[in-house]
């Protein structure tokens, strides 16, 4: 039972040396403790800001990032807008090159058939004159191979003709 109930030496040597514990700690170990601890709480107030100021400029940034991306996309859809306009120019600019192309081809063509024609009506006419010439050659030929017949003929023309 001696344990349960401490004895008075017992308790005066335990608070003697308590408090010369107490003393030598507050005079050396106390001041470099606290200040090590006012160190760390400055550390991380200071960390606590810097974490801040970056979450902020992250803000920025971010903030930046979504101004930059979407005029990025406006650039990219004027862009777009611009090809295609481009792009319709050109269609309906070859739409109108290859409708002259084609009015200029046709005009060439059907000019060239009115000269093939042409060419064709001449040829046919040189062909009758030269039928008609010579099939009335033949026939001459045939009616002079006797001269009575000629004569006769002869006389006949110029009872016809009619002078002025």
């Amino acid at each position: 039972m001696e344990l349960l109930t401490p004895d008075f030496g017992l308790f005066f040597w335990t608070l003697v040396v308590f408090s010369i514990l107490f003393l030598v700690l507050k005079k050396y170990a106390w001041k470099p403790i606290l200040q090590s601890l006012k160190d760390r709480e400055e550390k991380i107030a200071s960390s606590l800001q810097q974490a801040e100021d970056a979450r902020k400029q992250m803000e920025l940034l971010q903030a930046d990032n979504e101004k930059l991306l979407q005029e990025a996309r406006n650039e990219r859809d004027k862009i777009l807008k611009e090809a295609k306009e481009i792009g319709e120019n050109l269609k309906s600019q070859a739409k109108q090159k290859a409708d002259s192309e084609s009015k200029r081809m046709i005009e060439a063509a059907s000019e060239s058939i009115n000269k093939e024609k042409e060419a064709a009506k001449t040829e046919i006419k040189e062909l009758v004159a030269s039928l008609s010439i010579e099939m009335a050659e033949k026939i001459l030929k045939k009616k002079f191979e006797n001269p009575s017949e000629q004569e006769e003929i002869v006389k006949d023309y110029l009872q016809q003709a009619t002078l002025n």
